[in-house]
């Protein structure tokens, strides 16, 4: 069942998106944070009442559209250190993160637990045991839900997770057989995780899948005498992909979810367990456009082509992979009476593989004209080739009505690296950890700290690994941090040494102005 036609126009205005083009240039992702809301507001009104809703960061790890959907009420499921990241700056509580996804590393998952991330979806028992390790390394114990690889019900689904070999989940024959080995420690085993499908449309698909999870989730808590304190069950919740339409409605999976748990798992709906959901494109999806504007038109052995300063860099990276998905453009300011032509879709690349469109039908295509493609908030730009050919990325506006709420473009930046066996800025010269950092700086550095961070000071002592976004360093305070140390210490800060790794705890900072302090007074 699908909602009520949108105007496929960005933002529903043509003169919006050509003001935003000659303020931030072409080519250009438009994001409605509006439509966020809205998406939110529909799903959780489809899903069982008080569940949780989980944000998949995969789908587009821009912070400002992650920090929307935490302040509506979601949580971040993440997956590696840059969604981590992306969570932390945009305001998610590191203890309220899930880290998932198979080949967690012993270094990601260190730096996990150091910020403070406490729950995570292991795939194995080797996953589960590097879990274990970095929990013990920093004494704490780490809530673990086992993600299970089980055959689903038949549904019509874009994509199957599960059900077959896999490198996603546990298979349930080898978890069965082997309930010892979840003894680990580090961890505690607080419940399942399913995820057998992903963009599905057919609601009685997507919800047999669901009880399917359900009734798997209680039969393993019967065989492995787990108790279950989470019990998320996926997602698959659909949304069109750069084509115009709409997100499909699941009217009547709240009701028969609502009874399968019942059955199932009585007493979820007093959280015992916490009935957790996740999704990704249906929640960004519809709120993206992507600008971009014709740059050359030629004509070729019959065919005709349009030259985009926008390609698969930009939008449907899986093309280098050689599959093209479908994508329909829009011309701005177009009548509906226009004529059209066939004309295939190239972008900037020096590759054939760099197609957008292979003989779509389009109206009104010169070289200046501007092409809109909708949908595209979900598996856009983070999802393409962006690193290929060296290409600026396109400019990034989040719009909520008529107000610009933000403006930034993704860099890719090659920097220098110290090699893994010096000792990091947080260590001292006797090689000990930066537990002793905190006497070497004095009280102006943590004061100041404190007041930019009010987070910080919150919690009392400030302790050399704090991780500085967990506690609100995101880029206006990180300019203010610069401008007070400069103040307070009469030194003057190069750019050179403001990498991102600067900012990552007291410690790391505290490294740099002291020793801009000491070559100041040899100077």
């Amino acid at each position: 069942m699908a909602s009520e036609q949108r105007d496929p126009r960005p933002g529903g205005d043509d003169a919006r998106a050509e003001r935003l083009l000659e303020e931030y240039g072409s080519p250009l992702y438009v994001y409605d944070v509006g439509r966020v809301r809205e998406a939110y507001r529909d799903l959780t009104a489809a899903l069982p009442e008080n569940s949780r809703l989980y944000y998949s960061l995969k789908a587009n790890p821009h912070p400002g559209l992650v920090a929307e959907l935490t302040r509506a009420g979601a949580r971040a499921e993440i997956t590696s250190r840059g969604e981590l990241s992306a969570a932390l700056e945009a305001g998610c509580p590191a203890d309220e993160l899930l880290y998932s996804g198979p080949g967690k590393t012993p270094g990601e998952l260190d730096e996990a637990v150091r910020l403070g991330v406490r729950s995570y979806s292991t795939e194995s028992f080797g996953d589960l045991e590097r879990v274990g390790a970095a929990g013990v390394a920093h004494g704490v114990t780490l809530d673990c839900v086992l993600r299970i690889n089980a055959a689903g019900a038949p549904g019509e689904a874009g994509l199957r997770m599960t059900g077959s070999a896999s490198q996603f989940g546990f298979d349930l024959d080898v978890l069965t057989d082997a309930p010892h080995r979840l003894k680990t420690e580090g961890v505690r085993i607080v419940g399942l995780h399913f995820f057998p499908l992903t963009n599905a449309r057919d609601e009685k698909g997507l919800c047999a899948e669901i009880i399917q999870s359900a009734r798997t989730a209680a039969e393993l808590r019967d065989l492995l005498g787990i108790e279950l304190r989470l019990v998320d069950l996926g997602g698959g919740f659909a949304a069109p992909y750069a084509v115009p339409g709409d997100r499909p409605r699941y009217p009547g999976l709240r009701a028969a979810v609502s009874e399968a748990l019942d059955e199932f798992l009585p007493g979820w709906r007093e959280g015992a367990p916490q009935v957790a959901f996740e999704s990704g494109r249906h929640l960004v999806g519809d709120s993206g456009t992507l600008l971009t504007t014709v740059t050359d038109v030629k004509d070729s052995r019959g065919s005709r082509f349009a030259v985009l300063d926008s390609g698969i860099n930009h939008l449907g990276g899986l093309a280098g992979l050689g599959r093209l998905l479908p994508m329909k453009a829009r011309p701005l300011h177009t009548g509906q009476d226009a004529a059209t032509e066939r004309v295939t879709l190239a972008g900037p690349l020096c590759t054939p593989a760099d197609l957008l469109g292979r003989g779509v039908e389009l109206a009104g295509v010169r070289s200046g004209a501007v092409l809109a493609f909708p949908n595209v908030g979900a598996y856009g730009l983070s999802a393409s080739l962006l690193g290929f050919l060296g290409h600026r990325a396109p400019a990034e506006v989040l719009v909520d009505g008529d107000e610009v709420v933000s403006a930034t473009r993704l860099a890719l930046h090659r920097q220098q690296i110290p090699a893994v066996t010096r000792p990091s800025p947080a260590t001292t010269e006797n090689g000990s950890e930066g537990a002793d950092m905190s006497e070497q700086w004095d009280e102006a550095f943590e004061g100041l700290l404190k007041e930019i961070l009010p987070r910080l000071a919150e919690r009392g002592e400030v302790g050399p690994d704090i991780s500085l976004k967990a506690v609100g360093l995101d880029s206006l305070a990180m300019v203010e941090v610069v401008i007070s140390i400069e103040n307070t210490y009469g030194i003057s800060i190069p750019d050179e040494e403001l990498e991102p790794e600067v900012f990552t705890s007291p410690a790391t900072l505290w490294a740099v102005v002291d020793g801009l302090r000491e070559r100041q007074a040899l100077a």
